[in-house]
Formats: C-alpha cells, sequence, structure tokens
C-alpha cells in the first residue's frame, strides 16, 4: 500500500473540485441561462479556474508518485474522487437529483480502485 495517502487524496479532492467547477459551473441556472453566459468569458473563466486545479493535481501526483503509488493507482484515486466531487456539486450547484445508475457507476469506479490496490 503506498504512502502520503492523506496528502496526495486531499490535494486530489482539492483539485477535483476547482476542475469540476471549471466545467460545469456555467450550466448553472438552466439552459436559458448557460446560452445568455458568452462562450469567450466562459472558456476564460473556466481557464482560470482550472490553472488553480492544476496547482493542486501536479503536486498530488508528484507527492503520491514519489511515496510508491503507481500513475495507474494515481489516476484511478482521481477518477473516484472526480466522480464523488461530481456527484455533489451535480446536487447541491447543479439541483439535479442522484440516481441508482449514479450509485451503480460510482460502484464501478471504486471496484476499480480496489482493483488497482489490492495485492500492492
Amino acid at each position: 500500500m503506498p504512502t502520503q495517502i492523506a496528502p496526495t487524496v486531499l490535494l486530489l479532492a482539492i483539485s477535483n473540485i476547482f476542475m469540476t467547477t471549471a466545467w460545469y459551473w456555467h450550466l448553472r441556472g438552466g439552459t436559458e441561462a448557460a446560452a445568455a453566459r458568452p462562450i469567450f468569458w466562459v472558456i476564460a473563466i473556466s481557464w482560470g479556474i482550472a490553472l488553480v486545479e492544476y496547482c493542486f493535481a501536479v503536486p498530488a501526483n508528484r507527492i503520491g508518485f514519489a511515496h510508491g503509488w503507481t500513475p495507474g493507482q494515481l489516476k484511478i484515486v482521481q477518477e473516484a474522487l472526480a466522480l464523488t466531487v461530481f456527484g455533489v456539486f451535480m446536487v447541491a450547484v447543479l439541483g439535479e437529483a442522484l440516481s441508482w445508475r449514479h450509485l451503480a457507476a460510482f460502484g464501478c469506479i471504486m471496484a476499480g480502485v480496489g482493483f488497482l490496490f489490492v495485492g500492492k
């Protein structure tokens, strides 16, 4: 099992909060509200938010890798966190409901996490 789990996961979680926000903030308020936002400004704002995301993701990956995580382990943990963060964002910010399909997808990703960490 890799060491430095807490700092790596914490930094990846923070980076995912910023990336989810960068990708989806402009959809809040429905299709009319989203269409009213000029795409140039949406892209510019999203790139600014994504820059902050990279400031957390890159160190997280370097710390994890330096302490025994494989690139595959780093990626699958990032994906699990991304799905978790998106689920919260989808409900809290975009106002959508979770369904059994969301939970099933989450379960599949968590199974992937398990497969990459078992026996390491």
